[in-house]
């Protein structure tokens, strides 16, 4: 298996050091509000924006801080159910920088998609390559790196994105290169983050064939299993079913950037948003 050494890593991921050292050092901006920055340039740089982050290298500083205020406005789109409307989608900054339309519409429209790409990237990459500045914001000059105790980062675990773990290494300490840069929509996805939670009305039985005969017709072969409510006597209809998809990239397609998505069948009702686990 192929490896790379932490010091080849930073070498590999030079620029993208130094805009993340402008954002901590320079601009003093928060250190878990800019590694989710930066993990979204990553995931915008993959999903066809490419070089965002190396155009950004020679741009002044206020103009870096405003690329990143826009990057914290997407940000927060995701993190939200309501999505704010404005004027020129608003991210114009970052269309100009790349002279491609990129608006807060299309983080709406890919949620879950994008949401599971920026972790990909935040625990993959960035917890990775940022370790060395963020020991030097957070713990100080002065403070002695020590090697795999985890550096801890205020603002994590994060309510959307999870933990990051930031572990101090050594420079010759070796990674194997799959899974460093890039990242497909099914990796490391838990079967809940590609889970739907459908409802029902009562007194209109839904049959799970029914379900998946319906999103069949209409997104194609994305239905994995539907499990219907099952706590329900003989002479009782289930009210809701869980419904998995093949990979995460369906369920915003079946969402179409809202939060609940309305479906009708054999003139019955279904309601679908994305499944959460309550313990």
């Amino acid at each position: 298996m192929a490896v790379v050494s932490l010091e080849e890593l930073h070498l590999f991921h030079d620029t993208d050091r130094e805009v993340f050292s402008k954002l901590v050092i320079t601009l003093m901006r928060d250190p878990a509000e800019s590694l989710l920055v930066v993990a979204t340039w990553l995931w915008l740089e993959d999903v066809g924006y490419p070089n965002i982050i190396v155009k950004m290298a020679d741009l002044l500083n206020s103009v870096v801080n405003a690329l990143a205020d826009e990057a914290v406005l997407a940000l927060k789109c995701l993190e939200s159910n309501t999505f704010p409307r404005l004027t020129g989608g608003g991210l114009s900054l970052t269309s100009r920088l790349m002279d491609k339309n990129i608006s807060l519409g299309m983080f709406v429209q890919n949620k879950f998609t994008a949401i599971s790409g920026i972790k990909n990237f935040l625990n993959t990459v960035c917890s990775r390559i940022f370790t060395d500045i963020l020991q030097h914001v957070i713990a100080g000059k002065s403070a002695v790196m020590s090697i795999g105790q985890p550096l801890l980062v205020p603002g994590f675990p994060h309510p959307v994105f999870g933990n990051v773990i930031i572990l101090p290494r050594a420079v010759d300490n070796e990674f194997p290169t799959g899974g460093l840069w890039g990242w497909e929509a099914n990796n490391n996805i838990t079967e809940d983050e590609r889970t739907m939670f459908l409802t029902f009305s009562r007194g209109f039985p839904v049959t799970k064939e029914e379900v998946t005969d319906l999103f069949t017709e209409n997104f194609g072969d994305i239905v994995v299993s539907v499990q219907m409510q099952d706590n329900v006597s003989s002479d009782e209809q289930p009210l809701f079913a869980k419904m998995v998809l093949r990979n995460i990239k369906a369920v915003d397609r079946v969402l179409n950037g809202q939060r609940i998505a309305k479906f009708r069948v054999n003139g019955k009702h279904i309601w679908a948003r994305k499944y959460e686990r309550r313990d």
